[in-house]
């Protein structure tokens, strides 16, 4: 399904299931596939998922139109074509920073956030990881080939389920004669590179903005994005945060893992909670 932001955009979204409404925002270059693994463990839910413009099926618009805040106005706008007053948001990594964005500037939307191993302190290391592959093609010829790579590049995870490597390959890139294509706008290396050039900006503010909220925070044990001081500053902050730190993940977790889905179901609970309240 499709619908039209008011600069002209089509964006491409899922909308499945009954229930609370839950709105999937995902990684930086993903798409709705991100949250494949944790959909099928989800009841009583509505779960809604976009692609972000510039990628997946969605319209590439340019490198000047893929911001935080550009994608968050995207994120209401559905909400909006949906007919949805509030939401739970969860994120992943960039998703999380649209959701802590929204919390801080359209808070009446939010029924609660959850953000998946990222939060307002980004690890350099972190950043450095993703400026060296973001808009650019793998080396890897097929799924396959990259796959095996996968296996081997990514050190903090450990007891990865069987054929997952070879799912995430077939998810976030096309299989061409000529290689591996990234299904995501190149241009947005050149937006991620100029958001992050200068001082980082201070976000936590976003992060106090949630106070009200049902609060939830997983984070990759092994994650380079989301460092273990800064999810120990969240939960001082928000000591009523739902936490979960999943071992044998770096970034980000896939939120299939019990530790996840634990926490996703407990702040679910909340976010239904806060809903019933807010309709008496």
């Amino acid at each position: 399904m499709f619908f039209t932001t008011d600069d002209g955009a089509r964006l491409a979204f899922s909308d499945e299931g009954e229930g609370l409404p839950v709105l999937c925002l995902a990684g930086l270059t993903r798409n709705m596939g991100d949250f494949d693994y944790l959909a099928p463990h989800l009841a009583g839910v509505r779960l809604i998922r976009m692609d972000y413009r510039g990628r997946g099926q969605s319209d590439f618009t340019g490198a000047a139109t893929y911001t935080v805040p550009r994608e968050g106005k995207d994120a209401l706008a559905l909400l909006d074509h949906l007919g949805i007053g509030r939401a739970a948001v969860l994120g992943t990594s960039r998703g999380g920073l649209i959701g802590l964005l929204l919390a801080a500037v359209a808070h009446d939307r939010l029924l609660g956030l959850c953000l998946n191993d990222v939060g307002p302190v980004i690890e350099q290391t972190g950043l450095e990881r993703i400026f060296d592959y973001v808009g650019r093609n793998p080396a890897a010829r097929t799924h396959g080939a990259l796959a095996e790579r996968l296996a081997v590049a990514m050190p903090g995870f450990a007891d990865v389920p069987d054929g997952r490597w070879l799912a995430d390959a077939q998810k976030h890139y096309e299989e061409t004669p000529e290689g591996l294509r990234i299904r995501y706008d190149p241009a947005l290396r050149e937006a991620f590179l100029a958001a992050f050039q200068g001082e980082p900006p201070d976000l936590w503010p976003l992060w106090d903005a949630t106070a009200g909220l049902p609060v939830a925070l997983i984070r990759g044990a092994n994650s380079d994005l989301l460092a273990a001081e800064a999810a120990g500053e969240m939960l001082r902050r928000r000591p009523e945060t739902i936490f979960a730190e999943v071992p044998g993940r770096a970034h980000v977790p896939w939120l299939d893992e019990p530790e996840s889905l634990a926490a996703i179901n407990a702040w679910l609970d909340r976010c239904g909670r806060l809903r019933s309240a807010s309709r008496r």
